[in-house]
């Protein structure tokens, strides 16, 4: 299945509850256009209504993950209002980053080639990010007079140092993946990142589903800052879980 237009967008296949997701515009690095972002909107929103899905890889065809911003989308105004709250509290280019977050499953991301600005913040939606050795990953940006805005102050919060993250965004320095593993920005490396990737993906979808999806719920509260709340929601998706249990365990 595809989403988005002719100028970029998202493949989606499914196999046994995992998800093979794709930036589709592999002739441009996957660089973000309009279409490729309306593309992951679409995607998002088609995989989040599925109940049987366990587990998403999220990668780039071809040779990159995503080169960022489209340039010719920048100086061709098509950016649009940036203002307007069109997905909740995000806008319509931070739900392409924040929604994979959102998703009610593990989204796992395997990066190779360029992994650039709005590509890498993307990318930092997945709860885990394997990355080949050679990757190429920046903040970049700051490179064209901009700043990180499609939820990497978000994302980032507790993933990695906060003077590690400023000195990012105020360079735009380039990383490789395994300076990237160093400083927290990838989870891991591997020579194959998707192989690896898929392998972990169905190990995740032989767990509990009902488990899996209230350990994203709760992750998704982990940075909130209020240890009451987290401690009270922890109590609560443990009780779900263990009613179940018992509830089977009666029933036979």
């Amino acid at each position: 299945m595809r989403f988005g237009g002719e100028d970029g967008g998202v493949t989606v296949e499914i196999d046994e509850g995992v998800a093979d997701v794709r930036l589709d515009r592999p002739a441009k690095l996957n660089a973000l256009t309009p279409s490729l972002m309306a593309g992951i909107g679409e995607a998002l929103a088609w995989l989040e209504g599925l109940d049987d899905l366990r587990c998403v890889v999220l990668s780039g065809e071809g040779r990159s993950f995503s080169a960022g911003m489209d340039l010719s989308v920048l100086t061709g105004g098509g950016i649009g209002e940036l203002s307007p709250r069109t997905h909740g509290i995000a806008n319509h280019a931070q739900h392409c980053t924040v929604g994979w977050r959102d998703l009610p499953v593990p989204v796992i991301a395997a990066i190779r080639g360029h992994c650039f600005g709005g590509g890498l913040q993307i990318a930092l939606g997945a709860d885990i990010r394997i990355a080949t050795p050679d990757a190429r990953l920046s903040v970049m940006e700051m490179k064209h007079g901009l700043v990180p805005d499609m939820g990497l102050f978000v994302l980032l919060r507790g993933v990695m140092r906060a003077d590690v993250l400023r000195e990012l965004v105020y360079t735009a320095r380039e990383l490789n993946g395994e300076q990237a593993a160093e400083l927290g920005l990838v989870t891991r490396v591997a020579d194959d990142p998707f192989t690896e990737a898929m392998v972990l993906a169905r190990e995740i979808a032989d767990r509990s589903p009902p488990a899996i999806r209230a350990a994203k719920r709760l992750f998704a509260r982990f940075d909130d800052g209020d240890a009451a709340a987290l401690l009270q929601a922890e109590s609560d998706e443990q009780q779900v879980l263990v009613d179940a249990i018992w509830n089977a365990i009666k029933t036979g």
